[in-house]
């Protein structure tokens, strides 16, 4: 299994801190926040872990990980920046972490024992960490239903209530050869412009609309996002509280 982080965009709502660095090489904790995708990535079971570069890709090129190249960054959404990493995505399991989450490798662990050929991990207990994060949880939450099969049945966008939410899609998903040959078969059915348009969790219903199943699998860890600057105030409340556990460390 290898490991894929998504590291093209440049984080703009990070403000000055992301005006000469991605995203992922902003520090959380002492340490940048692809040091705990990667670490955890490995811990978790990744034999090999590669970064989708973009903005300011030399930074990331000099760390010596295998790097993929998304020539369209700025003009496109996630999913063509994914693509730039096929050539892995086609030919054996990949766990794909967004460049802008810290977990820890329990996470990672569960989406390698899952059994469907594609499947995401989800916070059923969202409300705690959007609670810190929002002074309304409900202002960023987007939509997640699940189907009586413990697969995803509905996925992304504005929720009307929280009944359409039972938990939080976290940004950390594996694919299967077979899961991803679905994904190119969906998106070539589709334009130019909705491909470049595309976000994951629109790509998701989009395979569960075409009978794919999606399996949800639920993580109680440590985790959190960033997003925001104020984002990383609250992942180092959760690291200073021990809810959230940097890779590699054992808690004391």
């Amino acid at each position: 299994m290898k490991g894929v982080i998504l590291a093209a965009g440049r984080g703009s709502r990070l403000g000055s801190l992301t005006d000469h660095r991605p995203k992922c090489l902003v520090p959380l904790a002492g340490q940048p926040l692809l040091a705990w995708q990667r670490d955890a990535l490995i811990a978790g079971g990744a034999d090999q872990t590669a970064i989708v570069v973009g903005y300011q890709a030399d930074l990331l090129r000099r760390l010596g990980m295998p790097t993929f190249y998304a020539p369209r960054w700025d003009q496109t959404n996630m999913v063509v920046s994914l693509c730039a990493a096929a050539p892995w995505l086609r030919t054996e399991p990949c766990v794909v972490s967004y460049g802008d989450i810290v977990f820890e490798p329990a996470a990672v662990r569960a989406l390698v024992a899952a059994r469907g050929d594609l499947a995401i991990t989800y916070d059923p207990r969202w409300h705690d960490l959007w609670s810190r994060r929002f002074d309304d949880p409900l202002e960023d939450a987007e939509t997640f239903v699940l189907a009586d099969n413990g697969s995803v049945a509905r996925i992304g966008g504005r929720a009307a209530d929280v009944e359409e939410i039972e938990g939080q899609y976290m940004g950390l998903l594996r694919f299967t050869p077979a899961s991803w040959a679905a994904v190119e078969t969906t998106l070539d059915r589709l334009s130019a412009r909705q491909r470049d348009r595309l976000d994951m969790t629109g790509l998701l219903q989009l395979l569960i609309y075409a009978g794919h199943r999606v399996e949800a699998v639920p993580y109680r860890g440590g985790w959190g996002e960033v997003d925001h600057e104020s984002d990383l105030e609250v992942c180092e409340s959760l690291v200073a509280q021990r809810l959230l556990r940097r890779p590699g460390r054992r808690a004391s």
